[in-house]
């Protein structure tokens, strides 16, 4: 989710709650569209970073410290100059834009007390920080933007300050029934889309929000509203806009199988199907969401070319099976060249020499056919020559059906290499796939004289139950098969995907009898660790791990069982908390 005028308004309540009236005693820009500012306050020291980076702007309180750059940028020491030691007096929102205005108090040379205003605008690639006097007159900008860059508005020093309104959106806080009908109902498209070009601070995610909160579908066109229905869309809205108002702010990062999903300051109903994490704060939430995806885009970054190694063998493998299986249906018409060869046998006393076919009676249904023959030949050579025929399809049959058992087997493992690439969280994870796709033969192995001793070992995930039972899942093979013969013992429950990859769970008894709650847990997470993870339910086969095997010679991660039970499960991790 994008920064929108609702992120923001809760990012303002929260700095006015923590910063307000505290004492600006440092200031750094680390890169050249970025401030970290240290505030003391009486309840201790918080860093304040402000991003005006056009892919990512922020605006939140970080753990995070930055080194200062060895000479101090030109934007940096006139804010040092103007601000340093300056107590910040109020920060606002100006109507539900995606701006933040930090009003600072400090003394001039003179010691005389003044005011100046630091404002940063979260506006995607127009993002910006601007240094202003109380007159709005800009002194400087992080990103000074002339007239040749922009024709609707100059950001250099000298020039008077003004938020843009080249699009005239409403102002959501002062927006009666009459005005906002006219405004949004008016417009010739998509309801949700109507919402987010009328009023200010909504982004089409939170347009689309509007909509399902007022059961209404967004891509209906606005103008085909009644008259009932817009009057229920107006009080919807007003309800939302009160949320903010009344700082009714329930922070929460939304997640799906493969990470996070989205944010939202509000509660959000267009992710039912998700589960959420809630947090207090705005700022830590942002910490967290950003941080994720980066780590997951690392993650997804560096593994290409393992999904590239893998996806690519996938797909020649199932090319060859399906040249299999073609092969060996070709192969099903051999019992009639062998019925043919036994009835020119038994009936080839009445072919003639020149005799193009021969008919008979089949006698194993009774059936009259008609064998075609090789006029040049006898009727045993035609025999011979039909069992020869026969015994080339019976040998291609075998050998196909042994062919076709070892492919499906390497279709089966690939798949289960691709489901743990999209669930491995780190570069140890991505360290043993390799390390396993080596053992298995799809890389060559390279020997050399340095070895990963610094990188954590990989080890399964570890899950506590809402009845305290301890739950493992394996995130690839290799982690499966330590985990269901080395660390699950034989009275433990062992879970998995019925006839899909997925990874292998272990519940772990402690001597104790599992909880029905316990079971249904470990079943929704090889659930939700599986190839299945994106549908309503998935079949779970679960039995004690005793009477789970690993034939000789199989591949890491596949084993055999004959005797289980099986449960329909919700791929969820809700509830579980992960040691």
């Amino acid at each position: 989710m994008a920064f929108d005028g609702f992120t923001t308004a809760a990012i303002a309540y929260e700095l006015s709650e923590k910063l307000g009236g505290g004492y600006i005693s440092k200031i750094i820009q680390p890169e050249h569209d970025e401030l970290l500012l240290t505030v003391k306050t009486p309840a201790g020291n918080f860093r304040l970073l402000l991003s005006a980076n056009p892919s990512l702007p922020l605006a939140n309180i970080t753990q995070e410290n930055k080194p200062a750059p060895m000479t101090a940028p030109n934007f940096c020491m006139l804010l040092r100059k103007h601000l340093g030691g300056g107590r910040i007096a109020s920060i606002e929102q100006p109507s539900l834009e995606r701006i933040l205005v930090f009003t600072i108090e400090h003394r001039n040379e003179l010691g005389d007390p003044c005011e100046k205003r630091l404002i940063i605008e979260l506006m995607g690639k127009h993002s910006n920080i601007i240094f202003t006097d109380t007159e709005n007159t800009i002194l400087d900008a992080i990103r000074r933007v002339p007239g040749h860059i922009s024709s609707v508005r100059e950001v250099l020093p000298g020039r008077k300050y003004f938020i843009p309104q080249t699009t005239e959106k409403l102002d959501p806080f002062s927006a009666d029934e009459e005005l906002f009908t006219e405004r949004v109902f008016s417009r010739p498209d998509e309801l949700a889309r109507a919402v987010y070009t009328a009023v200010t601070g909504f982004s089409p995610a939170m347009a689309e929000e509007l909509c399902i909160r007022s059961g209404m579908d967004g891509r209906l066109s606005a103008k085909e509203c009644f008259e009932a229905a817009r009057s229920h869309f107006y009080h919807t809205f007003s309800r939302m806009i009160d949320e903010v108002r009344e700082h009714e702010f329930h922070p929460a990062i939304y997640y799906s199988p493969q990470g996070p999903l989205d944010f939202s300051v509000l509660p959000s109903e267009r992710f039912p199907a998700a589960s959420a994490k809630a947090y207090y704060s705005i700022s830590e939430l942002l910490s967290d969401y950003y941080s994720e995806k980066e780590s997951l885009a690392r993650i997804r970054q560096k593994s290409t070319d393992l999904r590239r190694l893998v996806t690519t063998a996938l797909e020649r493998n199932v090319k060859k099976l399906n040249l299999q299986k073609k092969q060996l249906k070709d192969t099903e018409k051999m019992d009639r060249y062998r019925i043919w060869g036994e009835l020119l046998n038994t009936y080839g006393y009445e072919c003639r020499p020149g005799d193009k076919e021969l008919k008979a009676v089949n006698y194993y249904n009774n059936e009259p056919v008609t064998i075609p023959l090789d006029p040049t030949l006898s009727a045993t050579d035609n025999a011979k020559k039909y069992f020869d025929r026969y015994g080339k399809l019976k040998r291609t049959a075998e050998a196909c059906t042994g062919l076709i058992e070892e492919t499906s087997s390497d279709i089966e493992y690939l798949e289960s290499v691709q489901s743990a690439l999209e669930i491995a969280q780190d570069e140890a994870d991505l360290a043993q796939i390799r390390q396993e796709l080596v053992q298995s033969g799809y890389i060559k192995k390279h020997t050399s004289g340095k070895k990963n001793s610094g990188m954590k070992k990989s080890s399964p995930l570890h899950y506590l139950s809402t009845d305290g039972f301890d739950l493992y899942v394996g995130k690839n093979n290799f982690q499966n098969d330590e985990l269901t013969f080395s660390l699950a013992s034989g009275s433990d429950w062992w879970f998995h995907a019925k006839k899909m990859p997925g990874s292998h769970v272990v519940l772990k008894t402690g001597g104790k009898e599992p909880t029905d709650k316990a079971f249904e847990e470990a079943a929704s997470l090889a659930a939700y660790y599986s190839r299945g993870k994106q549908s309503e339910k998935v079949e779970i086969d679960y039995l004690q791990r005793k009477n789970v095997k690993k034939p000789n010679g199989a591949k890491p991660g596949f084993v055999i069982y004959y005797t289980n039970y099986s449960m329909m499960a919700r791929p969820c991790i809700d509830g579980l908390t992960m040691v």
